[in-house]
C-alpha cells in the first residue's frame, strides 16, 4: 500500500491550490454517491496538516499523505495521482498490489 504522486500531479496541485513549499495535501474516503474504489465513497482532499499520517509522498516540496484511521481505503492496492494534459486534471488510478502492467 503506497501514493505515489508524479511530480506533474504536484505542480498542478500546487497551482490549483495555490500550494507553497511545506504544505500538506491529505487524502481521504468520503461519502459520495460517485465510484471510486469503494461503492458509496469516493477520494476527497484537503491542505491539512497530518495528526497520525499511515503513509506519505513527498513530491515538488509538497507531502500528500492520508491518515492512519483512512488506511483501510487502499488496502491491497497503490494509489498513483497523474496528471493528464489533455485535461487539465488529476486521474487517481487505484493499482492492485502485486498487479502486473
Amino acid at each position: 500500500m503506497q501514493i505515489q504522486v508524479s511530480d506533474q500531479a504536484a505542480r498542478w496541485y500546487k497551482k490549483e491550490l495555490d500550494l507553497q513549499a511545506g504544505t500538506f495535501v491529505r487524502f481521504f474516503p468520503r461519502y459520495s454517491s460517485g465510484g471510486g474504489l469503494h461503492p458509496g465513497f469516493s477520494l476527497g482532499i484537503s491542505v491539512e496538516e497530518p495528526r497520525d499520517a499511515g503513509l506519505t509522498e513527498r513530491s515538488e516540496e509538497v507531502t500528500f499523505y492520508m491518515e492512519e484511521q483512512d488506511l483501510w481505503y487502499l488496502k491491497g492496492y497503490t494509489l498513483r495521482v497523474k496528471y493528464e494534459e489533455s485535461l487539465d486534471d488529476i486521474s487517481y488510478i487505484y493499482e492492485e498490489e502485486g498487479a502486473v502492467n
